[in-house]
């Protein structure tokens, strides 16, 4: 399993809504490989979202099995998850979750200060991110002083300070204006380009197919699993 980030067997998602059962998820076989930037898809109520948190380990599964780096995490307990979940995994929302007070450096340097890293690390790593994504000239600026751009740039910059082996985005582009969008999915194939696995949750057809695979979700089960043209070379 060493080229495998993600692997999913028969992963089924259950809820219990008054006298129904809502089967959101429905038996998903799932391969992911290092590397690899897929977008996961399907219309309101297809089992995106649900299958999203699984595979974030902000939610277990009802039954069947879930491997993250070659760990079987779908049967540990919510402090493991919450332990694997900050070292493994970086997470980039579409309402950019930053804290607006705060600067650009100090919003990336979050999850640092959690972890208990010393402040020269800190600030040097946070720094090298905000760099990464073309900020460093906007280290001191305050999210209010920031377009929505540049604000889904600090927040890719924070996801990505822990080096996580896997960075989810949750509908990253879905607060943007179209041309916005295209800057944040060009910047997120430049990281893929770098070797950062990429899994995207999307409803919008025109940026999943930034994604060099999509797998289509349909009542909770994969509808269509296909490579995708690069959209360069679409062009």
């Amino acid at each position: 399993m060493s080229d495998e980030i993600i692997r999913t067997e028969g992963l089924q998602k259950e809820y219990v809504l008054g006298a129904e059962t809502v089967r959101a998820v429905r038996g998903v076989d799932l391969v992911i490989n290092r590397g690899e930037f897929v977008a996961v898809m399907g219309p309101s109520g297809s089992g995106k979202s649900t299958l999203m948190n699984m595979i974030g380990c902000l939610d277990t599964p009802t039954a069947g099995k879930y491997w993250l780096n070659g760990q079987l995490v779908s049967e540990l307990s919510d402090d493991s998850l919450a332990r694997v979940r900050n070292r493994a995994i970086g997470f980039v929302f579409q309402t950019f979750n930053l804290l607006p007070r705060a600067t650009a450096l100090h919003n990336v340097e979050l999850p640092l200060i959690y972890a208990g890293v010393p402040t020269k690390e800190r600030r040097r790593r946070a720094e090298e991110k905000l760099a990464l994504v073309g900020l460093a000239d906007r280290i001191g600026h305050k999210p209010p002083e920031m377009s929505g751009g540049q604000r889904q740039r600090v927040a890719i910059a924070r996801a990505l300070v822990n080096e996580p082996a896997l960075l989810l985005a949750d509908e990253p582009t879905g607060n943007l204006d179209s041309v916005t969008s295209a800057d944040i999915m060009r910047q997120l194939t430049e990281l893929n380009e770098q070797g950062q696995t990429i899994v995207l949750v999307t409803h919008e057809h025109d940026i999943a197919e930034f994604a060099r695979r999509q797998v289509h979700l349909k009542d909770g089960v994969i509808e269509r699993d296909f490579l995708t043209e690069p959209v360069e070379s679409a062009v």
